[in-house]
């Protein structure tokens, strides 16, 4: 009688890049064919950009160990970066201008990371909320950086690269997808890296780390500047290719806090985590809204409305995280053990 081969270590791997080729397979050929203007606007590009801050976000929290609160401070250098830097060198390329400004955003990383050579936990944390109100208050006084706008509103210029325009729904839906994809492949490539080894040990135990040689100092100020770096880009993709024009308060500690939840319920130090948080994050703000209005119409009070969802948003978030600390990425892992054939 034929018996059934172990799953070996090999084996997931495969299935696990079988199943990234699947996903890629179906965004870049499928979804462009039959989405709609909706369902890139308003659901795959802002999820896109939220998915690429959580990415840049867990390589600080969830492999580092360093709390952050001002991701959305970095949001907003990489966004005002790239419009000054188009704004004012409008023949350098779009690719160039992106880059820049994820490199603008890492520098302004590194300052902020200053702070966490010295401070720990909720100190540091506090400490990068400081930074969170330093750019607010930056982007409000300083009017250079939005070309004197008096409400700092700056509105964002074409996305166009070697001659093709990707400024329709689906164009900025692919340009977003593009970047995201490319960004992703480096931020797997560094957590399999000694880096990304040095950046685990550094969050499961410090002193260890020293001991056996980790570079402390050097290796935390890292971690900020390619957080940074990330996130700065998804800060790019906000406001050129989802709002295509964003104010200041687009970038609020709401937002922050929006970008650190997505981390916390998609799974600490899981690439994959993520995009589970951000869906979560997009999608079900969403369905809630078409419930509500479906159940109490639409003469209800938009704003006692918004507070329900809210509510309800919060509780599914508690309900998660209290049957999975570990997060979505966990419940998933979990799934796929109890529905994979055993030896």
């Amino acid at each position: 009688m034929a018996t059934a081969l172990p799953v070996t270590s090999a084996q997931p791997r495969r299935a696990g890049a079988a199943g990234i080729l699947l996903l890629l397979a179906i965004a870049y050929g499928l979804v462009p064919l039959v989405g709609t203007s909706y369902l890139f606007e308003a659901i795959l590009t802002p999820f896109l950009a939220l998915a690429l801050a959580g990415l840049g976000l867990n390589l600080l929290t969830g492999y580092a160990g360093l709390l952050s609160l001002g991701s959305a401070a970095f949001m907003a250098v990489g966004a005002y970066a790239a419009f000054n830097l188009s704004l004012r060198l409008p023949g350098l390329p779009l690719p160039a201008t992106i880059l820049l400004a994820g490199l603008i955003a890492a520098s302004a990383g590194v300052i902020a990371g200053l702070p966490a050579l010295r401070l720990r936990g909720f100190y540091l944390a506090v400490s990068t909320l400081a930074v969170q109100f330093f750019v607010a208050w930056a982007l409000n006084r300083i009017g250079w950086l939005s070309n004197d706008s008096p409400s700092g509103i700056i509105d964002a210029p074409r996305l166009v690269i070697a001659g093709l325009s990707f400024d329709d729904a689906r164009g900025r839906y692919l340009f977003s997808l593009t970047i995201v994809a490319l960004l992703t492949v480096l931020a797997w490539r560094l957590v399999r890296s000694p880096t990304g080894r040095n950046l685990v040990a550094i969050r499961d135990h410090e002193t260890a780390a020293r001991i056996v040689g980790v570079k402390v100092a050097r290796t935390k100020l890292l971690a900020f500047a390619l957080s940074s770096f990330i996130v700065g880009i998804a800060g790019v993709l906000w406001a050129f290719a989802y709002l295509r024009t964003v104010e200041p308060a687009g970038f609020n500690l709401d937002r922050s806090f929006q970008i650190l939840f997505i981390v916390i319920i998609g799974g600490l130090g899981t690439l994959r985590g993520a995009f589970l948080g951000a869906g979560f994050m997009v999608v079900l703000p969403l369905l809630l809204s078409r419930l509500g209005t479906a159940l109490l119409g639409d003469g209800f009070d938009t704003g006692t409305l918004e507070m329900v969802q809210r509510i309800v948003l919060g509780t599914l978030i508690v309900a998660v995280l209290i049957r999975e600390p570990a997060g979505l990425a966990a419940l998933l892992d979990r799934a796929f053990r109890r529905l994979s054939p055993r030896s």
